[in-house]
């Protein structure tokens, strides 16, 4: 069976103020035209569809159209993920077609699709992005719940996550002779992050084991934006992010872009091939004072969105709209002097830095003195609360 895994489309995504809808419509082009060049049985959607809960209408229409284009030539599984709102997704999925599949709901993710090729079944789980607060107590097993109506899952991903594989392996059994393919939504641990993914901790802790997925084919996993694979314990599964279409950062102005076609053997061996996406226009950066910057030496990049370090020692006059005429789609421009003093307490926040634990410094920093546990709570309760209201909005 010939499976495409892509995923955090982010349809809606502007960068640096830039709508890059049209670029997201050559992208569903290249999908559609690769789906029947190729024949491929089954397109997989693993979330983050959109970039954003309440999504603008020309998304919409866009992922409304790349759906009916994709299902005239194979089956279409979507899940939702963390910028996603699972309700506005699923809405009126049960009305789809047979080709489109939204699985959007934690009830239905141990009732897979099941689709045949000439060597038998194969089953593919829906996840949608599991948000520990939200299904805690949903996902408690029946056994547990009998015993105690008021259980709760401890507040992590790892137990959300750990509880909803085992509903998909339980279901599995029942289907003996079935290979299984799992779409999910998560930081799975050994991950490579980028800088324009939404942060997901709770309590601290991002990430989910490889070691849940034991049991299953293929796992399809959404949310980190950089296309690559993560190392299975042995006789694991192929576990891989097939990251975003198009870069959202300059931070991933050197990944590969692509989506993983998937090769699923009758014996439930997985190949992989890595086919590139499209770029309709690259990220660079260039850093010189500005004659350097002015003198020619960087016109091959005039086409390409930038991010210009500038070093003259003082502010030139002008600067904005000398570089801008130079290279029209400049999108950041920053004067950083060649020479100048910074100080000992500036640093870079890491991409993985804790948010909370960012305040905390700050709050170190601009009171002289460490944050209390209690102050570190509200800190975190904060944050945490603030992310819900986000999701939910």
């Amino acid at each position: 069976m010939l499976i495409l895994h892509t995923s955090d489309w982010h349809l809606g995504r502007t960068l640096h103020g830039v709508d890059l809808l049209d670029h997201q419509r050559v992208y569903v082009d290249h999908l559609v035209e690769l789906v029947r060049e190729r024949s491929i049985d089954v397109v997989l959607v693993a979330g983050d569809i959109y970039d954003r809960a309440v999504p603008s209408v020309p998304a919409v229409q866009l992922l409304s159209s790349a759906l009916a284009r994709l299902g005239e030539f194979a089956t279409v599984i979507v899940t939702p993920g963390n910028h996603d709102s699972a309700v506005r997704l699923g809405f009126a999925s049960g009305l789809l077609r047979d080709h489109v599949q939204i699985r959007a709901t934690v009830d239905d993710l141990a009732e897979p699709v099941v689709l045949d090729d000439a060597s038998g079944p194969v089953a593919f789980y829906g996840l949608p992005y599991l948000d520990p607060d939200s299904v805690r107590a949903v996902l408690v097993p029946d056994e547990q719940r009998a015993e105690d109506p008021t259980a709760r899952l401890a507040r992590s991903h790892a137990a959300v996550m750990g509880a909803a594989l085992d509903r998909v392996r339980a279901d599995l059994a029942t289907r003996p002779g079935t290979r299984a393919v799992v779409l999910a939504h998560a930081f799975v641990v050994g991950g490579a992050p980028s800088d324009s993914e939404r942060d997901i901790r709770v309590g601290g802790v991002d990430s989910v084991p490889a070691e849940l997925f034991h049991g299953l084919d293929y796992v399809a996993l959404g949310h980190l934006h950089g296309a690559q694979g993560i190392t299975a314990p042995a006789a694991g599964p192929v576990i891989r992010y097939s990251g975003s279409p198009l870069a959202f950062s300059f931070g991933e102005k050197h990944q590969v872009k692509s989506s993983a076609l998937v090769r699923l053997a009758a014996d439930g061996q997985v190949d992989v091939e890595l086919i590139p996406t499209p770029v309709p226009r690259r990220l660079s950066e260039i850093t010189g004072d500005l004659a350097e910057l002015l003198d020619g030496r960087h016109d091959s990049l005039a086409d390409d969105w930038l991010r210009v370090f500038v070093t003259d020692p003082v502010h030139p006059a002008g600067l904005h709209a000398l570089v801008r005429e130079r290279f029209p789609h400049a999108l950041s421009i920053q004067h950083v002097p060649r020479g100048a003093v910074r100080s000992a307490e500036r640093r870079a926040v890491p991409v993985d830095a804790d948010p909370v634990e960012v305040a905390r410094e700050f709050v170190a920093f601009a009171t002289g003195a460490e944050a209390s546990d209690a102050e570190i709570a509200v800190l975190r309760a904060a944050y945490e609360a603030a992310g819900r209201a986000e999701l939910s909005a």
